[in-house]
């Protein structure tokens, strides 16, 4: 259930707090928000729109603060499917953020910043922490069009958050060039394997110990590989997900990613 602060919060106090209208002694009165009920209580207002005498008691006091805290907590809660976090990595403009639809197992993720090249990178970032090989697979499209035809929306596995950090990722660009890119230390520069898809486009990064391997082509059509590379060194834990760049530090450009699939393999087994 989700709470949504300043909504009426139903509750009974007799003895107990359970859902239905506030009621003292036998007398029902209008919903009151848990917050309201606190401050008054607080106060000294222990009447309360009393009818029958009845007194908060500090343990109502003291559920109202558990419950508040709750409905706080639950309010500021999000839903990243898969992943656990997200943010910017170096310098993006105002209004990057991701949203994901469970019912269409979507990632609407809207990102700026002026590349992801060089020695230094500039997107937003939906991640997770994770060890050992892994495969991360997704159908990658473009919202709307756009002048920027190296906008990138990639399947990245990176060292840290760090804008020079060492990583590799399988990016499609707004022109169709479709590349396996690595950076193999901290700070260098990136270097690319590269291939070419039109339009709406499936990728899959394979991490393999210091190997990565782009697999790319139509959804529900055979991938094809790229690479693999082996100049990426990286140690456990890593940061893996899904990244949007705008290609112009100033803009935004959104992308969506469906039929997202992360596979870990248990270091050891």
């Amino acid at each position: 259930m989700k709470a949504i602060e300043g909504r009426p919060t139903r509750f009974l106090f007799s003895q107990s707090a359970i859902g239905g209208w506030h009621k003292f002694g036998n007398v029902w009165d209008v919903p009151i928000s848990p917050r309201v009920l606190l401050l008054r209580a607080i106060k000294g207002e222990g009447k309360m729109r009393r009818k029958t005498g009845l007194f908060v008691s500090s343990c109502v006091i003291c559920t109202l603060i558990i419950m508040i805290g709750a409905s706080v907590s639950l309010a500021q809660s999000k839903d990243s499917g898969i992943f656990t976090n997200e943010g910017s990595v170096g310098q993006t403009p105002p209004g990057c953020m991701a949203q994901y639809d469970p019912a269409k197992g979507e990632y609407r993720i809207t990102g700026g910043g002026a590349n992801m090249w060089n020695a230094v990178d500039a997107f937003y970032f939906v991640w997770k922490r994770a060890s050992g090989d892994m495969t991360l697979t997704a159908d990658v499209q473009w919202v709307g069009t756009s002048s920027a035809g190296h906008r990138k929306a990639a399947l990245m596995i990176r060292q840290n958050l760090d804008p020079g950090s060492a990583y590799s990722d399988a990016v499609s660009h707004g022109d169709g060039l479709t590349s396996l890119q690595f950076r193999g230390a901290a700070n260098e520069q990136t270097y690319q394997v590269i291939t070419q898809v039109e339009g709406i486009v499936r990728l899959r990064i394979e991490k393999k110990g210091s190997r990565f391997t782009m697999y790319a082509g139509k959804p529900n059509e055979e991938l094809k590989p790229v690479g693999p590379v082996e100049y990426v060194s990286l140690q456990d834990p890593v940061y893996v997900g899904l990244a949007v760049c705008s290609h112009v530090a100033t803009t935004l450009e959104t992308a969506i990613f469906s039929n997202v699939k992360l596979e870990e393999k248990t270091v050891g087994k």
